[in-house]
């Protein structure tokens, strides 16, 4: 894994990944402690129900997210955000199209794999 991003990422010139299914995401800077992503989701687009190691920390940006947490469904609004706990099933539904901050600790290693 890359040991950090540089200083400083500017939107116009930082990488946008497809990541397919109506979701593309961005670095917007990480070490080896921390990561934080933007997600882009389509109209209808899934997260799906996944689960992984780190802790991590959502805020909606914009759009609407029904939000899964070990079962727990919850609908997420602009402002509002959730605390992902590591090895906590989650996944989302976005059926207005939005955008996510993600923020992970420790980074996630599969994010910067090719």
């Amino acid at each position: 894994m890359q040991k950090q991003s540089e200083h400083f990422l500017f939107a116009h010139e930082t990488e946008i990944e497809g990541l397919g299914g109506g979701l593309k995401r961005q670095m917007l800077g990480y070490n080896q402690e921390v990561m934080v992503v933007k997600v882009w989701f389509d109209k209808g687009a899934e997260g799906y129900v996944h689960k992984h190691r780190h802790s991590q920390v959502t805020y909606v940006e914009s759009g609407e997210f029904h939000f899964s947490i070990d079962g727990e469904v919850k609908v997420l609004k602009p402002g509002d955000s959730c605390m992902i706990p590591p090895y906590a099933e989650h996944g989302a539904v976005c059926p207005t199209g939005g955008v996510l901050i993600d923020t992970f600790s420790p980074a996630r290693e599969d994010f910067l794999e090719a």
